[in-house]
């Protein structure tokens, strides 16, 4: 299984086409950003780049608005961005289901893009 950055990133270009899944990367970015990921560090870095890697694409339920956040929290983060980033990670979450999302990390496992594990992360 490669788990290095660079494969997932070319796997995301040829694979990470659904919209459902594009706002799901989306999701684990903002809760990477306020804090709240339990992912271990590698996974989250593997997310980060996925996320660059489709972030221009077409999500089914958020649009610019979260990308324009996420760039200007990656630029340029302050504490009033963090409470707004942490609105919009919660309200993401409302938007997904639970069980779309454990789909979701479940497929980014099972094609070698996400480490396994025993806990229960993100």
């Amino acid at each position: 299984m490669d788990n290095s950055i660079d494969h997932a990133a070319r796997w995301a270009g040829q694979h990470l086409v659904d919209p459902v899944h594009i706002d799901c990367t989306t999701t684990v970015v903002l809760k990477i950003l306020d804090g709240k990921c339990k992912m271990n560090e590698h996974d989250e870095a593997v997310i980060s780049r996925l996320y660059d890697v489709v972030k221009s694409r077409p999500g089914k339920l958020m649009g610019e608005e979260y990308h324009a956040l996420i760039e200007q929290a990656r630029t340029a983060p302050d504490e009033a961005q963090a409470m707004f980033i942490y609105e919009k990670r919660l309200l993401a979450e409302t938007m997904i289901s639970r069980p779309v999302m454990k789909a979701y990390k479940a497929w980014l496992r099972d094609n070698g893009i996400l480490r396994r594990q025993d806990a229960e992360e993100a």
